[in-house]
């Protein structure tokens, strides 16, 4: 695809303008990046296997009725979306205690909680993506309070789906993050899920064994990030089973 105007870049991709009004082209690039960016790196084929793994979990969550800007993808790293405007806001789904919730409460990692909590981050890395009550939210005119409940409820059933996909391949989720956009038709607006969702968004763990399957990996040092992610994509069949995650992935079509 010939290249458009640059609209935005960020950590770990890049948005184009779109070959339509209200469209953008979503590049994912092969970064990773931790700690607000402290840490970085180029980890071969990342960028590949997101954006398969984020076209897998949006067109699933389309098919249970939750509205996603992905429109469709358009080659191994690209995908066409719906601009939105965004919520800055980062919406935070907690099924165990791990990472920054278990640092700051002293529990240990991997302890479930009676039952997920939805949590709330003002996206601004220079202020470390603060959380934030709803209090705030409201007052700051961020969002409103039937915004705030909307919002709740979609990152419920992006659990309830996401949990249950991961739990049929021998995955924990543990926690994830979404992002979410406004779209506007006419004179009325409605909330839809943006982003992305893949394992640098998520916190996966083996069911059986506790071996992180996500971003931890890199943040951690625990081995390969690629390999992480090639081996949750060969669980849910976006990459072939007798597929070695080693190497650059090879991706079905």
């Amino acid at each position: 695809m010939a290249r458009r105007k640059l609209v935005y870049e960020g950590k770990a991709k890049i948005l184009y303008e779109g070959p339509e009004p209200g469209t953008l082209v979503q590049y994912f690039k092969d970064d990773a990046t931790a700690f607000n960016a402290e840490k970085k790196d180029v980890i071969d084929g990342k960028g590949v296997l997101n954006n398969r793994l984020s076209e897998f979990f949006m067109t699933g969550l389309q098919r249970i009725g939750i509205p996603t800007h992905f429109i469709k993808r358009l080659n191994m790293r690209e995908q066409l979306i719906r601009q939105v405007e965004i919520i800055p806001l980062e919406v935070i789904v907690r099924n165990f205690a791990a990472g920054s919730m278990a640092k700051r409460l002293g529990m240990e990692e991997g302890t479930q909680l009676p039952r997920p909590i939805v949590e709330f981050s003002y996206k601004d890395d220079s202020l470390g993506d603060p959380l934030v009550p709803e209090e705030y939210i409201v007052a700051l005119g961020w969002a409103s309070q039937q915004d705030l409940d909307d919002i709740i409820a979609m990152a419920l059933r992006v659990n309830d789906f996401m949990a249950g996909v991961m739990h049929g391949v021998g995955i924990k989720l543990i926690d994830f993050k979404i992002e979410i956009g406004r779209v506007y038709e006419g004179d009325f607006m409605r909330l839809i899920l943006a982003d992305e969702i893949s394992p640098d968004s998520c916190r996966l763990w083996d069911i059986e064994t506790n071996e992180k399957l996500d971003k931890d990996v890199f943040r951690r040092d625990l081995g390969s990030l690629s390999d992480a992610y090639t081996e949750v994509a060969r669980r849910l069949g976006v990459l072939p089973q007798n597929n070695a995650p080693s190497g650059k992935p090879t991706l079905v079509n």
